[in-house]
């Protein structure tokens, strides 16, 4: 990456503050770009799920493996949770989405608060694991709560032989104007496929490990039993090991990542968070493949406002990744993204992965629960040093030390995150992300993420450059 003109700024940049400009190109399609990641973790794309408790869990983690990104479970998660957790994502195909089964005797109201939980959006009735109807949304409507499935469903519901090539998937779905239909091998079901869902298969490689499982990601912070913690999780079957704490560039720190080192063999392992080449040279010679880079950037973090400590994102990442390249390793940019451009200015920076956390909560996906707001539904978000967090994070101590440590909170512990109705579901997100990254690619004329850092012309901008760039929803 350069800076146009060739002069480096003197102040320290975030990502509204700067602009990629277009480069002669040879690359002739978005689709001609490869976004597989250079830091080897196995992600097709460069999208990483922030370990944030309301946001990454497994149905999270299932779905972003599915597309080709990787969700981190939270440190605060118990290992016995994150055991079974891992063992469920394990188990989830690469293609066919999870299916919400119920019976034909269980009742209009539970169909109802479970199909939010996905964006297939139906529930497949089932008897002894064959499915016998299909039940929607619209079906639900008008209908007594208590009323029982078997009385509302589709029955003998449109079902797709696992196998099946997905452009005649597309075709069959759209033939039977139908979103989505049961996948059966045999009479058995093995999951859901959406038109969308038949596309996206066909644009996205899923992130898997060495025998096929999709990727599975956890957490470990720097106290109490570090070493214990992360062998404990590296026996639960997780792929990628994260060594998390807000503040990464001290002893302890550096002392977890030895510690977590010595155990992991060849399982990556990713630390963080640092905003300097100084921290991140010192957790990567403590053992880390991935530093986290990033202080005070997320949406949900106060910790600029209550410490004044932190850096721009842009220029933090452009640092860090510098060291961690010139060292043989790699950097993840964690947190102020809000939209794809910031995704693409994290990778021209010299990032390998983007992190995200906020903007993923309001989705069907995420861990937390949906909320009506006078009929815009939304969940609930929250920082992981905010006081609710901590609260949850303290339950096995005393009522002092808990009342002790909740006087200290960085991060906001309630914040409304509506889910779009246009795009409710996290793929949709990713679609947007993906495509913004891609094409931003094609004007850089590069066809591999290092291509895109090698090859990236960056400028800095005013406020007002800054907004010009903003679309108008209305006229002026």
């Amino acid at each position: 990456m350069r800076f146009l003109g060739g002069n480096r700024p003197a102040t320290d940049l975030t990502y509204a503050d700067v602009f990629m400009v277009p480069n002669h190109s040879t690359v002739g399609s978005r689709l001609e770009v490869d976004l597989t990641t250079p830091d080897r973790v196995g992600t097709t794309i460069p999208v990483v799920v922030a370990n944030m408790t309301a946001i990454s869990g497994r149905r999270m983690a299932e779905t972003i493996a599915r597309r080709g990104g990787l969700a981190v479970l939270p440190q605060d998660i118990p290992v016995d949770v994150v055991t079974e957790v891992v063992s469920w994502v394990h188990a989830r195909h690469p293609v066919y989405d999870t299916a919400i089964t119920l019976s034909p005797t269980s009742t209009v109201g539970e169909a109802l608060s479970l199909m939010t939980k996905r964006a297939h959006g139906i529930v497949v009735v089932v008897e002894d694991g064959v499915p016998v109807g299909v039940v929607t949304d619209g079906a639900c409507q008008g209908v007594d709560r208590f009323s029982q499935l078997g009385q509302v469903m589709a029955e003998h519901p449109l079902t797709i032989p696992a196998g099946t090539d997905l452009p005649k998937v597309f075709d069959v779905l759209s033939g039977e104007r139908v979103s989505a239909a049961p996948v059966v091998e045999g009479d058995r079901l093995v999951g859901v496929i959406t038109r969308k869902g038949a596309l996206r298969s066909t644009l996205y490689t899923p992130a898997v490990n060495a025998t096929g499982q999709l990727l599975a990601s956890a957490a470990v912070g720097i106290n109490g039993d570090v070493a214990g913690k992360a062998s404990a999780l590296l026996a639960a079957g997780v792929d990628v090991l994260v060594v998390d704490t807000a503040h990464g560039h001290q002893e302890k720190a550096v002392e977890a990542v030895r510690a977590v080192r010595a155990v992991a063999g060849t399982t990556p392992v990713v630390a963080g968070n640092v905003v300097t080449a100084e921290g991140t040279r010192e957790l990567v010679e403590a053992g880390a493949d991935v530093v986290k880079v990033g202080v005070g950037p997320g949406a949900m973090c106060t910790t600029r406002m209550m410490t004044g400590v932190g850096r721009p994102q842009f220029s933090a990442v452009e640092e860090c990744a510098a060291e961690a390249r010139r060292l043989g390793r790699h950097v993840w940019a964690d947190g102020g993204v809000r939209h794809p451009r910031d995704v693409a200015l994290a990778l021209a920076a010299g990032a390998a992965n983007v992190m995200v956390g906020s903007w993923f909560a309001g989705t069907y996906e995420s861990a937390g629960d949906i909320h009506d707001d006078g009929g815009r539904l939304y969940k609930e978000s929250f920082g992981m040093a905010s006081a609710r967090a901590v609260k949850a994070r303290t339950a096995a101590q005393s009522g002092f030390e808990r009342a002790r440590a909740g006087l200290f909170e960085e991060g906001i512990s309630s914040s409304r995150m509506y889910l779009d109705p246009a795009r409710p579901g996290v793929e949709d997100l990713v679609d947007g992300i993906v495509a913004g990254v891609r094409s931003s690619c094609t004007y850089a004329g590069a066809r591999t993420i290092d291509e895109l850092h090698e090859r990236a012309v960056v400028g800095v901008q005013s406020a007002a450059g800054y907004e010009e760039g903003r679309p108008l929803p209305t006229s002026w």
